[in-house]
């Protein structure tokens, strides 16, 4: 007689369906690294290689809605790892690619596969862990989160330094091989969903809303190319973005119509009417708004200000990485004693506190000043991501998790983009208003500049420069001089309004009052 399999349990299962996670979420940043290089290959301009990444995250955002439909159609699992292999094939093509066109393609069709892990993955977690660890499960959640972009820009540039661009795409084949295999062997549906779904699949059927799932798509695509695109369109200065804005705000509107009026909807968007969802929802997409303009907006000024090389920039990011890495599982594991709205207010304070660090940055900062101010940035996003992820899906039944961690997922995402065209735009802005104050204060007959032109003019003349043309290049350095100090100032301005502007997160939490007992949650039966 044979021995009895042994049985499964939920680690296994986590390990199993983060596979798809992380690489997806690495997948969102590695690519930006290697853009100077896949340029080269493939011919393209520096407005068209962006398609690269917006591509991928137009078809992300597509999908990430629809996960709850596809999954009641052919099931949560088939659909996960349907999704799984598609991203799969997307990489192996991308690393085979010799064209944009193709690649472009190929990208989008990876950002297809990766749209469904995420949520699915989040509600899988939720089924599976019991009530009283809900937030361990939601802490091993945000680790795969959170965790691909801050590794992305560091692991695409180790690769890209040491072997051909096509190996970060490569480099997800065995990865994802592995993930697949665990997901087959590991991870089971509870009968009792699957039941509950095929009800709701059979009226989805029956009455299949094509209508919405076409507003839904044309809106979110729209929408995304809007805010991917806008800062190399020059905004509403171009008239193919205010057609994109135009063409976003109807199709989500009627969406939204569409949606609350259609029989069986493919959306679930009621569920916005739960004020701890949706607070926590909308508190989730500012803090990755802060999150993903932070990722942007440091190693550009380490690098272009600070003089940093890509490594040494990305090497300068990974403590923000270690704390989270540390301090995810910490709050995971206390969760359940401590009022959660406490933790995510902590979190916006350590968040505010760091970004009023940054703000003081200068042209002599070190590293050791960035380290320290985005260290207390890593504890706050560590103690917001748990709570936020956990509380807000608290009240929503278990068969409608996958419906929610959708929508949880795409205002995440969204709200990244959004923080990062914000932040992006304004950087000009400010830079140009820091620089015309500055060359007010600069006249010839100041003797603070007629002393720091002295100073490099005869530094120049020193070294063999003839008088005319040190006089001519002192201008010039000058001029660098203010330029650079004016980017810095623009810089310190976005990280002060980052921390004012996230101090606008307290008043909503209010709404987020966590149920006295959960009914709805439990965990989900593994063979």
């Amino acid at each position: 007689m044979s021995a009895a399999p042994p049985k499964v349990n939920k680690w296994i299962v986590t390990l199993s369906i983060s596979f798809g996670t992380l690489m997806g979420a690495i997948d969102s940043s590695i690519v930006n690294v290697a853009l100077p290089q896949i340029r080269g290959t493939v011919g393209a301009t520096v407005q068209e290689i962006t398609w690269i990444s917006t591509g991928y995250a137009i078809a992300l955002v597509v999908v990430m809605p629809l996960t709850a439909f596809l999954a009641r159609q052919f099931g949560q699992k088939r659909v996960y790892m349907f999704c799984l292999a598609l991203f799969l094939v997307g990489s192996a093509l991308c690393g085979m690619a010799t064209n944009l066109t193709t690649l472009v393609i190929f990208r989008a069709i990876q950002g297809l596969g990766a749209g469904a892990l995420q949520p699915t993955e989040q509600a899988i977690l939720r089924q599976t862990f019991p009530l009283k660890e809900q937030g361990m499960a939601m802490a091993l959640f945000g680790m795969a989160v959170m965790l691909g972009p801050a590794v992305g820009p560091t692991l695409g540039g180790y690769i890209v330094d040491h072997w051909h661009w096509s190996w970060i795409f490569f480099i997800n084949l065995p990865i994802g091989l592995i993930g697949l295999a665990m997901v087959a062997t590991f991870v089971h549906e509870d009968p009792e969903l699957r039941a509950a779904n095929a009800k709701i699949a059979a009226e989805q059927r029956k009455h299949l809303d094509w209508q919405g799932i076409a507003l839904l798509s044309v809106g979110m695509a729209t929408l995304e190319f809007l805010l991917e695109e806008g800062s190399s369109h020059d905004w509403f200065e171009s008239k193919l973005i205010c057609g994109c804005a135009a063409v976003a705000a109807v199709a989500i509107a009627a969406f939204i119509i569409r949606e609350l009026s259609a029989r069986a909807p493919a959306v679930n968007i009621r569920l916005f009417k739960d004020p701890v969802f949706s607070s926590g929802t909308l508190i989730g997409g500012l803090m990755f708004a802060m999150l993903m303009s932070n990722m942007f907006l440091l190693p550009i000024f380490m690098q272009e200000l600070l003089g940093f090389s890509a490594t040494q920039s990305g090497l300068s990011l990974m403590p923000r990485t270690l704390v989270m890495m540390v301090a995810v599982p910490i709050v995971g594991r206390i969760y359940n004693r401590v009022d959660p709205r406490l933790f995510i207010a902590f979190g916006v304070l350590m968040f505010v506190a760091g970004a009023f660090d940054l703000a003081h940055l200068n042209l002599d900062s070190g590293s050791a000043h960035i380290v320290a101010a985005i260290a207390v940035q890593g504890v706050g996003f560590a103690c917001l991501f748990v709570p936020l992820t956990t509380l807000a899906l608290a009240t929503i039944p278990r068969h409608l998790l996958t419906d929610a961690t959708g929508l949880n997922s795409l205002v995440r995402q969204v709200g990244g983009a959004i923080g990062l065209a914000v932040f992006a735009s304004r950087i000009g802005v400010y830079a140009t208003e820091a620089r015309g104050s500055l060359f007010a204060h600069i006249t010839e007959t100041s003797p603070q500049v007629q002393e720091r032109l002295a100073m490099i003019q005869g530094g120049l003349i020193a070294r063999g420069m003839d008088a005319a043309s040190a006089h001519m290049a002192s201008i010039a350095s000058l001029y660098g001089t203010v330029v650079k100090q004016s980017m810095v100032l623009s810089f310190d301005r976005i990280f002060m309004l980052s921390g004012f502007l996230f101090l606008l997160v307290l008043p909503l939490l209010f709404l987020l009052r966590p149920p006295p007992a959960l009914t709805s949650s439990g965990p989900i039966h593994l063979e």
